[in-house]
């Protein structure tokens, strides 16, 4: 994995954490830190759209915040577990790495 996939994958990390942060935080530490984590995220993916194909890096991005946000609610917040979400989530990943598979650097395609 590149560093610009690398920077989508901490960008999505860090959308999990502000979107946690917007259901659950309450002073204003928690919310310095959910605004921290929005500025951090899109400013990396932003940058990784800079030499990526902007709709890939957007799926990829949404796709494994969404992923990562249901695991984090199951996990840390003792949401249900349910066979359906979990297949679809699945079926989500996998739409990710196929995108991500399909995808060519923009810097590798100039040279």
């Amino acid at each position: 994995m590149n560093k610009t996939w690398m920077s989508v994958l901490i960008a999505a990390l860090f959308e999990v954490g502000w979107v946690i942060g917007l259901k659950h935080a309450n002073g204003f530490l928690e919310w310095g830190a959910t605004i921290i984590a929005i500025i951090v995220s899109f400013t990396l993916m932003i940058s990784a759209a800079r030499s990526l194909p902007v709709g890939t890096v957007y799926a990829v991005f949404v796709g494994l915040g969404t992923a990562g946000t249901v695991l984090a609610e199951i996990i840390l917040f003792d949401a249900v577990i349910q066979f359906g979400k979990i297949i679809l989530i699945g079926l989500l990943l996998l739409g990710v790495i196929g995108l991500k598979m399909l995808s060519k650097d923009k810097m590798k395609e100039r040279v």
